[in-house]
């Protein structure tokens, strides 16, 4: 007797041929679709290959839809993991049965870009660096001509993203105007660039908030007395106004912060690399012996479904067969019609099933849960002196 486990190439794939438990089901499900369909009584035109290829179909097919909605509950927590199923489709990854929590590493690196752009976190560079006017020229390519104090280039044509911080007409004396920036004698020393300090030494007791106050008021002046220019960004240009004349500053100081090509950053980060998206989370295929016997019946009903369809290509093939007397018309167009609403009525239970089963539901369904609990615990007497806390 021809069974599965001799059967040489049972299935198209062969992804579970070495599963016992679908071995022994293989042989089971074809008794279970022929009488189905009336094998005792009608003839069934299916070869035992033919249905063990739909029994593979159906639980590649269970397995895809759960794994579906497994990424779509846990993606979020996958980026950045190592990618790719199994390469061998014949082993599952065991990823696909796993819950992955929330992850401190992937949440830092979701706020990342929030800190670099306030200025409090992040891998960017913030560079301070000069370019030199040209009377009646407006336009300047910040990668190119922006200089360091030892005129070099500072970005050698590095096309990272730049953010413009502060511009400022002349290079800021900061040091003895930190001390006192409203005194006359500071400002004098500052527009003459005379390296001497104030005389005051009060700061030494006064407290640390009125440094701060103080930088705060520092920037403010450069800001307000300083900033003769206002711009704009164009591509990778800067363009100044008013245009520069002869009369006006040789150089046009700025502070500008770079930040890393998110895919090639500075530091070593593996996740870079990781999973990126549904194609590529580490999701194997189900391995049948671990499916429950719910999973197990959708997976007979479904393999009856595409067995259903299947035998009626093959009996349309010849819409009428002539015997004596007349004609026979065979029913392939009617199989199939009702193989396929099947496999759509199948599917559709499973995945409103699922649709209830996410993460985001089930937490949903918690919390009305304790909401009722809660409601339910206010007409329950709390013995003295004691009290009943939920959640």
């Amino acid at each position: 007797m021809t069974t599965f486990a001799n059967t040489s190439n049972a299935t198209p794939f062969g992804i579970f041929d070495d599963d016992s438990s679908f071995s022994s089901e293989a042989d089971n499900l074809v008794t279970f679709v022929k009488r189905k369909m009336g094998d005792d009584i009608l003839s069934v035109e299916l070869t035992k290959k033919q249905i063990f290829a739909n029994f593979e179909e159906s639980t590649l097919e269970y397995s895809s839809i759960l794994n579906q909605y497994q990424a779509k509950s846990q993606l979020v927590n996958y980026l950045g993991f190592p990618t790719g199923s199994a390469d061998n489709p014949h082993i599952a990854s065991g990823s696909e049965e796993k819950f992955i929590r929330d992850n401190l590493e992937y949440l830092s690196r979701f706020a990342e870009p929030y800190a670099m752009e306030a200025g409090v976190g992040g891998s960017y560079n913030t560079v301070s660096g000069s370019i030199a006017l040209e009377s009646g020229r407006q336009d300047y390519d910040m990668y190119t001509e922006l200089k360091d104090s030892n005129d070099n280039a500072i970005f050698n044509d590095a096309k990272g993203k730049l953010k413009i911080v502060e511009v400022f007409h002349f290079n800021p004396q900061a040091a003895y105007r930190f001390f006192d920036t409203t005194s006359a004698i500071n400002y004098l020393n500052n527009e003459f660039s005379f390296e001497s300090f104030t005389p005051e030494t009060i700061f030494y007791v006064l407290p640390v908030f009125e440094d701060i106050l103080r930088a705060g008021q520092l920037d403010l002046s450069n800001r307000v007395r300083r900033s003769n220019y206002s711009y704009e960004i164009s591509g990778t240009k800067i363009r100044i106004f008013p245009t520069p004349t002869s009369l006006t500053e040789k150089k046009l100081y700025i502070r500008v912060r770079q930040y890393p090509d998110p895919t090639s950053p500075a530091y070593k980060d593996a996740t870079i690399a990781g999973v990126s998206n549904m194609s590529n989370l580490p999701f194997g295929n189900i391995e049948y012996k671990k499916i429950n016997s719910i999973g197990r019946q959708w997976i007979r009903q479904y393999t009856l479904a595409l067995s259903r369809e299947q035998l009626g290509i093959v009996r349309s093939k010849f819409g009428n067969i002539p015997i004596p007397g007349g004609d026979v018309t065979l029913n392939g167009g009617d199989l199939i019609s009702q193989g396929r609403e099947d496999q759509k009525e199948l599917k559709t239970q499973l995945k409103e099933m699922l649709e209830t089963m996410t993460y985001d539901k089930l937490i949903e369904i918690q919390s009305t849960r304790a909401e009722q609990m809660n409601k339910q615990l206010r007409f329950v007497p709390m013995p003295l002196g004691k009290a009943i806390f939920m959640g």
